[in-house]
């Protein structure tokens, strides 16, 4: 690797690659120019730096009488009532003020008005960003024909399985029949549809009928006689039936209908922070790059597959004629929204007048705002004129204060009017969870999200707490007091801050793409919890996991909600330590190991190949999708019990190297791979993986990044 070159302009030292992106690239069309830009983003950042700089010394503080109150405490009885005293007098919990609704304007309608699936994707990959956000128009039968949702002696493959066709088949009838009712007879029989003075016509073959609840039909493309397709809508979600007797999937139709098309995802967050691995300019500008592509519409990928070569862009908006012929159009590309990096992390792609980096959220918020610009003219993505940044990891009301700051400088140095810039919160730090309403509070102008991560969540729950005793099983988390009441409480606050019909409140991913089954039975439990958005890992998870919103009225749901009693806060405070330690060594073992093989399998594509999300096989060879979330929950797990005495640190490097060979076999076929095993000491990721454990209890929060960007940068030198 080349070492990096830097302009010196405006008290910093800026990569020669992030400079001339800014200058040739983003700025070119936005009416700002490079001088404004430079002088603008100086003075805004060396103020905003300082301020970074002295969060973060409070994260510490905090941290440290936390740490001293339970090495006091510790083999004596918990009491919450005079734990939450303590909280409250060193200003880790906040006075909760009076009630208040949000004022955040200018929302777009997939935000305030429509319930739906969300995407997570690494900004990184150009190819994954134009699929995800091309998943707003997903095909049912594609998503249902290639997973386990559809059950057949034959699995999924290359060669058309007709059993598998009829069953997809069945699975819309059935859709179909539950939301889009006939009057008269069912889905099964049609065998013509056309339109008739202005209203859906369904001829069965004993009836000529129409929907019960006509209102559901609102568009057609082709003639009304013979449609190519019929658009209809059900709990503000399009539905498009595609009607092509030719086609082979219509072989078996009497219609003709040839596949139904869903509106999926519509929202989707391109990521910049947890799924992907960018430490140095030569990362952020290929991020960077990617965001105003897709701002200016004209971000592509080729790739090859089965030899040919195939090239990815954004789709167009899809055209129909409304029942009465007039010319309409939908959207068709999920709405973006842009996760920036948290507070903790900085980049050696500005250096500031004393030479440190530059805060990596601050610069997000900066290019990833003016990207934005562009968009306000062609209204590719937001129609309202908005910016939608996602903002993680802060850490209550000042940290959310902090937030509004770094917005304002952005909108004063972009000539953007107030609150252009939207905010979302990621309700995912122990002390935002205990000061939710604050924090809300503090972005109040601005917030368009919350959601609830349980992953992360978790992660600072046993950081926090690291001293207070071992925690229970990883397994075990779920079924703790304080996480029923930290997915509660997110929604009560929610509701109560007036975010029905204004702002998304979200629940989080569902982990294994390949199990769309088992996701189909679980995850309407976040549409009946209140959440009118939940995350999904791929297209194909969206499409199927739009089928929920159909079902489930979720404001009708959030009005129920509204009058529920809200949940006991002072649940939240509870430790999930163990009560007692009777766990055999087999058991404790397992635990490692399990833990042991996640952290292995993400950590080695995060330091070897710069991959921050993928497919990672665990130790059942269950396909997960992993991000720092899960290495931030395994490593610290580790490092508490290592810490308390249930296992040694020559317990636990035995099991990393067994385990670092299941990773190697795991990864066999992948030729860029390079095994761990047997040469431990020279393998990079293995040093790293061991660092997160050993080194775990002293990392900021239980951050992983610090560790990660390190030895990333050492493996890329």
């Amino acid at each position: 690797m080349k070492k990096e070159r830097y302009v010196d302009i405006k008290n910093l030292s800026i990569s020669e690659k992030l400079y001339n992106f800014v200058n040739n690239e983003l700025l070119p069309g936005t009416k700002i120019s490079i001088t404004s830009f430079w002088n603008s983003f100086s003075s805004s950042i060396h103020e905003l730096a300082k301020k970074n700089r002295e969060i973060l010394e409070v994260r510490e503080e905090l941290q440290k009488k936390i740490d001293t109150y339970h090495k006091k405490n510790i083999g004596l009885e918990f009491k919450i009532k005079v734990y939450e005293k303590f909280l409250r007098k060193i200003g880790y919990i906040k006075k909760q003020g009076t009630n208040f609704k949000i004022k955040t304007k200018n929302v777009d309608d997939e935000i305030a008005k429509i319930c739906g699936p969300q995407l997570v994707c690494p900004i990184s990959n150009a190819r994954f960003l134009l699929n995800a956000a091309n998943a707003r128009w997903i095909s049912l039968y594609d998503s249902l024909y290639g997973t386990d949702l559809i059950q057949t002696e034959e699995s999924a493959s290359e060669r058309y399985d007709p059993e598998r066709g009829m069953e997809v088949i069945k699975y819309t009838k059935k859709f179909l029949n539950e939301f889009f009712p006939l009057k008269k007879d069912s889905w099964n029989n049609v065998k013509k549809i056309k339109i008739k003075k202005n209203e859906l016509k369904l001829e069965t073959y004993k009836h000529s009928t129409d929907l019960k609840s006509k209102k559901k039909f609102v568009g057609y493309r082709g003639d009304k006689e013979n449609p190519l397709a019929i658009i209809l809508k059900n709990n503000n979600l399009h539905v498009e039936i595609i009607i092509n007797p030719k086609a082979f999937s219509a072989k078996s139709d009497a219609a003709g209908i040839s596949d139904i098309i869903l509106e999926s995802a519509l929202t989707t967050i391109c990521d910049n922070e947890d799924s992907v691995a960018a430490v140095d300019a030569e990362d952020k500008v290929a991020c960077y790059r990617n965001w105003l592509g897709l701002m200016k519409k004209d971000l592509t990928a080729e790739f090859i597959k089965n030899g040919k070569i195939y090239k990815r862009k954004l789709n167009p908006d899809r055209s129909f004629f409304s029942p009465s012929g007039k010319k309409l159009k939908l959207h068709g590309r999920s709405l973006l929204l842009n996760r920036n990096v948290g507070h903790l992390m900085t980049n050696p792609c500005i250096l500031l007048k004393d030479g440190s980096e530059v805060p990596e959220g601050i610069l997000d918020a900066f290019i990833t705002s003016a990207a934005c610009i562009h968009d306000f003219k062609i209204k590719n993505n937001s129609r309202k004129g908005s910016i939608y940044i996602v903002k993680p990891k802060m850490h209550g009301p000042d940290e959310a204060a902090f937030t509004n700051l770094i917005f304002n400088k952005v909108e004063e140095a972009l000539n953007l009017k107030k609150y252009t810039i939207k905010c979302g919160i990621m309700d995912e730090e122990r002390r935002t969870s205990v000061n939710l309403k604050e924090t809300i509070r503090a972005l109040k102008d601005r917030v368009f999200f919350i959601n609830t991560g349980f992953l992360d969540r978790t992660g600072d729950e046993i950081h926090t707490s690291i001293e207070a005793g071992p925690m229970i099983k990883k397994g075990d988390m779920k079924l703790s007091k304080w996480i029923s009441a930290y997915e509660t409480n997110n929604v009560d606050i929610g509701i109560e801050c007036g975010f029905t019909g204004v702002a998304q409140i979200g629940k989080g991913m569902w982990a294994m793409p390949d199990k769309m089954a088992d996701m189909m039975k679980q995850k309407i439990s976040h549409l009946e919890a209140g959440a009118n958005c939940a995350w999904v890992p791929s297209p194909t998870a969206a499409g199927l996991h739009a089928l929920h919103y159909h079902k489930v009225d979720v404001f009708k749901k959030q009005l129920e909600i509204k009058k529920r009693k809200s949940a006991n806060q002072i649940d939240l405070l509870r430790i999930p330590i163990a009560d007692r330690i009777n766990w055999s060594l087999d058991e404790i073992n397992a635990e490692i190991s399990n833990s042991s093989q996640t952290i292995l399998g993400y950590v080695v594509r995060w330091i070897d190949q710069g991959v921050g999300c993928s497919k990672v096989p665990d130790i059942n060879n269950v396909g997960l999708m992993e991000d720092r979330a899960t290495l931030r929950i395994s490593s610290q797990h580790i490092a508490n019990w290592l810490h308390h005495g249930i296992c040694s640190k020559k317990q636990v490097l035995e099991i990393m190297k067994k385990m670092a060979k299941v990773v190697d076999r795991q990864n066999k076929n992948d030729n860029k791979y390079q095994n761990m095993s047997p040469n431990y000491d020279k393998s990079i990721a293995f040093k790293t993986a061991c660092e997160l454990i050993f080194q775990g209890r002293h990392q900021p929060s239980g951050y992983t990044e610090p560790l990660l960007h390190l030895n990333r940068l050492i493996k890329k030198n």
